[in-house]
């Protein structure tokens, strides 16, 4: 494989501009994330410290091998919902290493409303066990909730993709042989109940740890009886009674202790081959990437700049350099794993998206995962395209996408809109990781594209009507728009509904897919088939 030679001019006065500009929306980021995972009301640390619990990020500590990296997913969901009120969606998810071995993590954040569960917190808790399902993830979950949240029930909990959701994806990892511990830190109330249920080991503490279908209040409420949360669901009933938990802990380190002893059974599976070769960091300094992103969503970078400062020795073997340029595609190692990447490197024209097909065809004859670097305003849109057929080589793109069984992986690196979004394999595609850099923006369509169609739309109403050109009104139309498409093309109200993975640093890109790439191989690829491709 060649080393891309960088063009960049790191004296440039573009660069040292961007490159603030874009160190600034790190830190902005940094900013976010910190909040989230750390400040709490000092009556809510408190009252957990009453409890004599510690906290969600005390417990990770003491679960995750030390030393290791914590691939912590959506930590800023929910960051524009509910009033602020759920930072985090109140769950931490993520992939981590516990006795060794790579697992889902997901723990409760007994910090936010005891617990309760969200609909952003259910959407979030999906995600993690289908990540876990897709990879044959092993999964540890720290429990400690007071269920739904009852004022929102009706957006978390009846739906195919709502709170049902997790303990039917519990009950397919069960089938799969992947295995499932819980830890019972503090109470597993109504549905909350069913996932110590459904794990094949469960440990829970004396005193603070509780399981039950129906806490004190609803079975006085439904049947008259006061009893405590220890009578009806406490260690003992649980382990010496009902058999519905496992192994009793006097204290929540002595219960983490045990849940890492019980990882530490796990067999290692074999993960699936792949090409390999020995690590090497870039040429190029990752953070470099902050002086090569353009500050403007309409303003394109060359995305071999952005693969020299990501994959292994920013050495890169492009295929097919001379055709469908706008689409650059190629191998390299990230890592040490061999991975075929797809970048944008401007609009999607009939032959870009013809070799990008072609190309998600050769890496699944190779076994080599997937990597797509989104920076797209979409397919490009005409009479002389429509005529050559964008939109059946589009499809074809699509398709290969769409039925390939190799992992993928999608990193939005700048633009993300109209059907780009989905020949680059956005969220819907099902890539196994999809990661966002800060300055990430997606829609169906530009802001500005969307509010002139919709003032279009406008004006041939009123003409349709017979009624005065009025330009207040149209003027009023585009404002209104761009104001939304301003809110809602963001990363953060992207990452905030769980559209991503999470926000990540641009600089962090490399390491991010390392640990992603890693994870995925825990599972087998499957076979490629394909449906029609329309010629």
């Amino acid at each position: 494989m060649a080393v891309i030679k960088s063009l960049v001019n790191t004296s440039s006065a573009e660069y040292r501009r961007r490159f603030g500009i874009n160190e600034g929306l790190v830190a902005q980021l940094r900013e976010k994330q910190e909040h989230a995972r750390h400040t709490r009301p000092k009556r809510d640390i408190d009252r957990i410290r009453a409890q004599g619990k510690l906290t969600t990020r005390e417990r990770l500590k003491l679960l995750l091998d030390p030393g290791t990296p914590f691939l912590e997913l959506s930590t800023l969901a929910a960051n524009r919902a509910y009033e602020g009120e759920s930072p985090g969606a109140s769950c931490v998810t993520g992939v981590a290493i516990v006795s060794g071995r790579e697992v889902m993590v997901h723990a409760d954040d007994h910090s936010v409303k005891g617990g309760a569960w969200y609909p952003l917190t259910v959407k979030k808790m999906v995600r993690s066990l289908d990540i876990a399902l897709e990879n044959r993830l092993p999964v540890v979950h720290i429990c400690d909730s007071a269920g739904g949240q009852l004022q929102l029930q009706p957006d978390l909990f009846p739906d195919r993709y709502m709170a049902g959701r997790m303990f039917r994806n519990q009950s397919l990892l069960s089938k799969a042989g992947v295995k499932q511990v819980a830890l019972v830190l503090g109470h597993c109330t109504a549905g909350g109940a069913y996932i110590p249920a459904l794990s094949d080991y469960n440990v829970i503490v004396r005193g603070t740890g509780a399981v039950f279908l129906g806490g004190p209040p609803l079975v006085k409420a439904a049947t008259g009886q006061t009893l405590t949360a220890d009578e009806i669901g406490g260690c003992d009933l649980h382990t010496q009674k009902s058999g519905v938990c496992d192994y009793p802990a006097r204290t929540e380190q002595e219960a983490i202790a045990i849940g890492r002893d019980i990882v530490a059974q796990f067999d290692r599976p074999e993960k699936t081959r792949i090409e390999r070769a020995i690590p090497e960091e870039p040429l190029y300094d990752p953070q470099e990437l902050y002086g090569i992103i353009a500050d403007d969503i309409k303003k394109t970078f060359d995305m071999r700049e952005v693969i020299a400062r990501v994959v292994d020795g920013s050495r890169f073997h492009e295929y097919k350099p001379a055709f469908g340029t706008t689409l650059i595609c190629g191998y390299a190692y990230i890592w040490g794993h061999k991975v075929g990447i797809l970048a944008n490197n401007g609009i999607l024209f009939d032959d870009s998206a013809i070799k990008g097909g072609h190309f998600i065809e050769l890496c699944n004859q190779n076994n080599t995962p997937l990597v797509f670097l989104q920076n797209t305003t979409g397919y490009m849109i005409g009479r002389d395209y429509e005529m050559a057929g964008i939109t059946k080589h589009g499809a074809k793109m699509i398709m290969a996408l769409s039925c390939s069984k190799v992992p993928k992986f999608t990193v939005m690196c700048h633009a993300s809109f109209g059907a780009g979004n989905y020949g680059m394999c956005g969220r819907a595609f099902d890539a196994r990781f999809l990661f966002s850099w800060p300055n990430h923006q997606i829609a169906v369509m530009g802001g500005e594209q969307a509010a002139n169609t919709l003032a279009e739309v406008k004006l041939r109403q009123m003409e349709r009507n017979g009624d005065a050109i009025d330009q207040e009104v149209l003027q009023k139309v585009r404002q209104v728009t761009l104001q939304a498409y301003e809110t809602q093309t963001s990363a953060y109200h992207s990452t905030s509904e769980v559209w991503d993975d999470g926000i990540i640093d641009p600089a962090d890109t490399r390491n991010v897919l390392g640990i992603a790439i890693s994870a995925s191989l825990n599972a087998p690829f499957g076979e490629p088939g394909y449906g029609v491709f329309r010629f």
